[in-house]
């Protein structure tokens, strides 16, 4: 096997989004403009409401797709089309924005702890005026496997005989929640083609003799397999790989295209009430 080893590591910045989150984003940053298909990577986390409370009002998106994980907390999402998800803790949700969405993503709680990623997945040209689509799943949907010494979650992709919920055709995600005991450690194969990264956000971790530190995404090398080994405290972090997509990415906040035209034409039709075309199916439980 030919070991991942590290290509570059990430520290998260602060970033305020919504209505005035905090959140932490590694992906989508100066240092990390994007990591094919990946466009973005956040993670929010906090138990002081005042920190989280007014949510992420209703907002527009165009030409890739979102994939939120709660890990604590209670978050509701409605769009224009009229679809309404109550996404809690442990669940996930798949939103194909493509041809448009406007939504909102507003917390249904008044106190406790909030906490979760939210993940943009670029579309292939083809796919980015499709039709919008969900995928939405509650904690009990979501595959959990034993580890010798720990335990780990299949929100996309396969791990042995356990197949996530989560269907990401254009780049074939594999998105894992991996907790291991103190001084653990976790061997995976990995397609040699797919992008990879690990984010550690309990305890800390090591890979190739280097250490990774909390609120710090690590970008994997070229290879076919990873190992990671939990320190001291244990460890807990997710695992995402997906396959590229290899074309122009242009960007201006919620929209993201190919062209610059193709971003006016997007602001134009959001301008003039034309952005959201198809209502989005569901599928989910």
């Amino acid at each position: 096997m030919n070991m991942r080893r590290i290509q570059q590591i990430v520290p998260a910045l602060e970033v305020t989004e919504g209505a005035g989150v905090t959140v932490h984003r590694s992906i989508g940053t100066p240092a990390l403009r994007n990591l094919d298909p990946f466009l973005m990577l956040d993670h929010f986390g906090s138990d002081n409401p005042d920190e989280y409370i007014a949510g992420f009002p209703e907002h527009p998106h165009r030409g890739f797709i979102t994939f939120t994980y709660m890990l604590d907390g209670h978050m509701e999402h409605r769009d224009s089309m009229g679809n309404c998800g109550d996404l809690q803790a442990g669940g996930v949700q798949w939103m194909k924005a493509a041809s448009g969405v406007i939504h909102s993503e507003m917390p249904q709680q008044t106190n406790g702890l909030m906490r979760g990623f939210q993940l943009w997945i670029n579309l292939p040209a083809s796919e980015k005026l499709s039709d919008p689509a969900y995928q939405e799943f509650s904690a009990d949907a979501i595959p959990e496997v034993a580890l010798e010494h720990g335990r780990m979650r299949v929100l996309a992709g396969q791990f042995g005989a356990a197949r996530g919920v989560i269907e990401d055709p254009a780049t074939d995600v594999l998105y894992l929640d991996v907790t291991l005991d103190a001084h653990a450690r976790f061997d995976l194969a990995l397609s040699e083609t797919h992008n990879a990264f690990v984010y550690v956000f309990e305890g800390a971790a090591r890979l190739a003799g280097q250490d990774l530190k909390t609120h710090t995404l690590t970008v994997l090398g070229r290879g076919d397999a990873v190992e990671i080994v939990a320190g001291e405290a244990g460890a807990r972090f997710i695992l995402v790989a997906g396959r590229p997509i290899g074309e122009p990415v242009v960007q201006y906040g919620p929209f993201v295209m190919n062209t610059r035209e193709e971003i006016e034409q997007a602001f134009a039709d959001y301008r003039d009430g034309k952005l959201v075309r198809t209502r989005a199916a569901m599928t989910g439980h």
